[in-house]
Parts: structure tokens; C-alpha cells; sequence
């Protein structure tokens, strides 16, 4: 697996003459819930540098949740299509999480070149995409490109360097490095940011919540040889840090994801059907009082399953929420 610095791919102008010579289209997916803080700016900064100063991508897709604080308004007076993800495809029914978003999102996309990017990043560079993309325009045999970086960890006193990305070490690495080693070479294997050739994600199911980036890593490699792979460096990475109750939530999906993992591939045997019921516990000081929540991570289908689907430009272009820009 070949590892990068995003420097070697700063020249946007470059990347996309490569990308016009090869014929290709530069989709850039966005899923988003409740990023108001952070989204106008993402989309803006891809729009000025990477299609107006440097025609790279040919198209911003925010796909949302149900936003209330104005993220779709944002997105879209930013430069976004923006789409409700329950409104696409909506006879394949719908489920509220990021996976979900992201499955959803190959549906309306027209790249053949997809670039996934979290709505939730507060230093949000180019980089992000060149970084991403380049070596796909670079390697036709490159088929996926995961960032890593580091993840500073904000507290009252300012930002910390490390200590950001605590589900990854203290959970996804300890299993990674007992059931599947050969995944450790991944520095950051939940990052939100890669980029991916359409052929290869329409062939891989997606965990409708925050299991879906372990999924396609483990998926990918069963089914692929390493060189498919890349990881590119992007320095760092801030972004608002969660509680541990929403930690513990994300965790909780992941586990189930990896160990249905394990058991169809042999590694492990279950006992027992897996609870979908996540439980906690608040202190208020004077009582303890259980929390639970129902967490499936259901996951969705390979699109090339999905024989009787429209093409892309047939569906759901009625209901977007559309654009500020032509």
C-alpha cells in the first residue's frame, strides 16, 4: 500500500488536467446533521479553489439527515446540491445515520470518481480533496485513498496535538491487530475522508451508521489485494469533539459491524443474536439512572445488486434543494 504526503498533490491545476485527459468526473459527497458552524465554508473553499480557480471537481453533493439549524441553506447558498436523504430513492425506504447518507449519495452522484468529506471540519483546506484524489488520477490501479492526520483533542486550555480519535486506539486498533493485522497499516481506519472509484463502492455493502468506514476496510481487503489501497497524509484535522455518551453510541455500532465481520469470515463464532440495545448510566450526583438506546446498524446493499434502479439523472433531481450556482 503506497502512503502520501498531500504536498505531492497540491497542483489542483495539474490534477485536473490528469482528470480531463482521462475522461473522468470528480464528485465530492458531503453527509451532513446539524453542521451549520462549519459547512458554508467547506462547501465554499471547494468551490473557489477546486471549480473556479482549478476545474477539479464538477460537483458539491450534500446529502442531509434532517438538519434543523440551517445546514441545507448553508450548503446550498455555499454552492452545494444539497439533497434530503430520505428523499432519494425513497421506495428503498430510509434509515437517519451516516452510512445511510453516504450509500444514498451514490445514487445521485454523476462522478465515476467519488470523494467522501465529513461536514464537520473546522480547518477545512483543499487538501482535503487533492490529497484524496490525486492518487486516483495519478494510479489507474489505485482504487481507494484514506486520510490519515493528526486529531488534535480541543479542552478549555486550547488544543492538545494527539488524543483525538479515541475510538479508533482504544477500540478498532486492539480488534484490528487481533482479527485482522493486516489493517494496521490504516494510521486513522475511521476517517470520514477518502476517495474512492465508483465501481469499487457500488460493489461494497454500507453500514447505515458509523460502522461504515471498518466495513469497507475490511471488506476491500478480503476481496482485494493491498495495492488497491493508499493512505494519504493530510497533517491535521480539527473538528468539534464528541461527549462519551455519543462515543460510546459510535462504538457500540462499530463493535456489531466488526463482529458480524468476524463471524462470516470465519474468525469467531457467536452464541448469540447480538443486542441491539445500547446501555449507559447518568449520575446526577443524588441517583444513577440507566440510559439505553436502540442502536441496529443495519447495513445496506451493494448498489450493483440493485438490478431495477433508474439511472442516476432519472431520480430525485426534482427534489433537491438545489443550488445557489448554475
Amino acid at each position: 500500500m503506497n502512503v502520501f504526503h498531500h504536498s505531492r498533490f497540491a497542483n489542483a491545476a495539474d490534477l485536473a488536467t490528469r482528470k480531463r485527459s482521462a475522461g473522468h468526473t470528480v464528485s465530492i459527497c458531503i453527509p451532513t446533521l446539524d453542521e451549520a458552524a462549519t459547512i458554508g465554508g467547506i462547501v465554499a473553499t471547494i468551490r473557489r479553489e477546486l471549480m473556479d480557480a482549478a476545474p477539479l471537481v464538477d460537483e458539491i453533493l450534500v446529502i442531509d439527515s434532517g438538519s434543523t439549524d440551517g445546514t441545507r441553506e448553508l450548503a446550498a447558498r455555499a454552492g452545494a446540491t444539497v439533497h434530503i436523504s430520505a428523499d432519494i430513492s425513497p421506495e428503498l425506504g430510509t434509515f437517519r445515520g451516516k452510512g445511510e447518507n453516504l450509500w444514498k449519495a451514490l445514487r445521485v452522484a454523476r462522478g465515476d470518481l467519488i470523494c467522501y468529506i465529513d461536514g464537520d471540519i473546522a480547518n477545512f483546506h483543499p487538501r482535503f480533496v487533492t490529497g484524496l484524489v490525486g492518487p486516483l488520477l495519478h494510479d489507474p490501479g489505485t482504487g481507494y485513498v484514506k486520510a490519515f492526520y493528526e486529531r488534535p483533542l480541543d479542552h478549555s486550555r486550547g488544543f492538545r496535538p494527539t488524543g483525538g480519535g479515541r475510538v479508533s486506539e482504544i477500540l478498532v486498533r486492539p480488534l484490528l491487530s487481533l482479527f485482522y493485522p493486516e489493517l494496521t497499516r490504516f494510521l486513522q481506519p475511521l476517517s470520514g475522508e477518502y476517495a474512492a472509484r465508483r465501481e469499487l463502492l457500488e460493489s461494497l455493502a454500507f453500514p447505515t451508521g458509523y460502522g461504515v468506514e471498518i466495513a469497507h476496510l475490511i471488506d476491500i481487503s478480503r476481496d482485494h489485494a493491498p495495492s488497491l489501497t493508499a493512505q494519504t497524509d493530510l497533517d491535521q484535522r480539527h473538528h468539534r469533539n464528541r461527549t462519551d455518551t455519543e462515543l460510546g453510541r459510535m462504538a457500540f455500532a462499530i463493535l456489531q459491524v466488526i463482529l458480524r465481520r468476524l463471524q462470516r469470515d470465519h474468525k469467531l463464532t457467536l452464541a448469540d443474536t447480538l443486542s441491539h440495545l445500547h446501555r449507559t448510566w447518568q449520575f446526577d450526583g443524588t441517583q444513577i439512572t440507566e440510559q439505553t438506546a436502540a442502536i441496529p446498524e443495519p447495513e445496506r446493499p451493494p448498489w450493483k445488486s440493485i438490478k431495477t434502479i433508474e439511472t442516476p439523472t432519472e431520480q430525485t433531481e426534482s427534489r433537491s434543494i438545489g443550488s445557489a450556482h448554475p
